[in-house]
């Protein structure tokens, strides 16, 4: 079993150093030039009106890569598609700004831009606009025609999940432990809804109605916000800044239980993940260029390229 299990990975380590090796950032340098400035354009002009859709982007990025390849499956509109997974439905947002980007790249560029090409990117430079940090996004993706649901509830990492799910899933995808708590920092910004949280606050277990993990006074906060039985109130993922900023404040409040999910509080359950976390709690915290690192890594899951999948005319449907 061990050799097989070695034997998998290596294969996949080489199908994947294939297909990075076909992404470049001037991928569009001679075919549509003016394209990536164009994303970045568009997304600065939607975050100047609606900062909360920084998260937004970044999360939509997440989704789609991790669940069938960075091949802008989340976005298309089909039966039992991903935008209809648990994690995804009446959840995910930005598909206007997705559209916006590709209508305007379009009529520069007709059926050059893949819309995986524009999420990787759309991703980034809201990230940027929000003054946060910035990073490479290698470009070359195609669009797949294939979206599940199905695959999507399996694929995505659930906010109950212990480290142990976490890891699994993660290395799934061929991301590391490293890898999962860098790209958890992202919870430095955003939202989500009380619905997530009820039964961490009132229903936890038989001998605890809330978890105990999380800190009493915080548990109260959460509590006076996210009333029982409401599913509809949205709450700041980082409850310690009345503004949201990029920063990595987000590994203070795992340490001190004042992150909203399980999974957050699953990172100091585990030596070598509490031992990253602490890394980018610190002074000079390298966590911006890790963030960086782990998303052009991220951005490079299971991707389509040459003659795979499609360049879509229109992000929500296939060609």
């Amino acid at each position: 079993m061990g050799s097989k299990l070695v034997a998998c990975f290596l294969i996949f380590s080489v199908l994947a150093t294939i297909a990075y090796a076909q992404l470049s950032e001037t991928f569009y340098e001679s075919s549509c030039p003016r394209g990536p400035a164009k994303v970045a354009e568009v997304v600065t002009s939607w975050i100047a009106r609606d900062r909360t859709l920084a998260a937004s982007l970044l999360r939509l990025h997440f989704h789609d890569c991790f669940v069938r390849g960075c091949d802008a499956s989340v976005l298309l509109d089909v039966p039992n598609g991903e935008k209809e997974a648990f994690g995804n439905i009446n959840s995910l947002r930005g598909f206007e700004v997705i559209d916006d980007i590709k209508n305007k790249v379009e009529a520069l560029c007709p059926g050059i831009v893949s819309c995986a090409d524009v999420l990787a990117l759309a991703a980034r430079d809201a990230v940027v606009a929000f003054r946060g940090t910035n990073w490479s996004v290698p470009l070359g993706r195609r669009d797949g025609v294939v979206g599940s649901a199905a695959e999507a509830n399996n694929d995505l990492p659930p906010p109950f999940a212990d480290f142990s799910m976490l890891s699994a899933m993660f290395s799934r995808k061929g991301l590391n432990t490293r890898d999962l708590v860098i790209l958890s920092g992202s919870h430095t910004i955003g939202s989500d809804s009380c619905a997530t949280m009820q039964t961490r606050l009132y229903n936890f277990s038989s001998t605890s109605a809330t978890d105990p993990t999380i800190e009493p006074n915080f548990a109260n906060t959460l509590k006076r916000q996210c009333r029982v039985g409401d599913n509809t109130t949205k709450i700041r993922m980082d409850q310690t800044k009345f503004v949201d900023t990029w920063d990595f404040n987000y590994y203070s409040n795992v340490l001190r239980g004042k992150a909203l999910f399980q999974s957050d509080d699953a990172l100091k359950r585990n030596s070598n993940s509490l031992r990253i976390v602490q890394q980018m709690n610190r002074a000079g915290s390298p966590f911006n260029a890790e963030f960086g690192r782990a998303m052009t890594k991220m951005g490079q899951i299971e991707i389509l390229t040459g003659s795979s999948g499609q360049i879509r005319r229109k992000c929500n449907v296939i060609n």
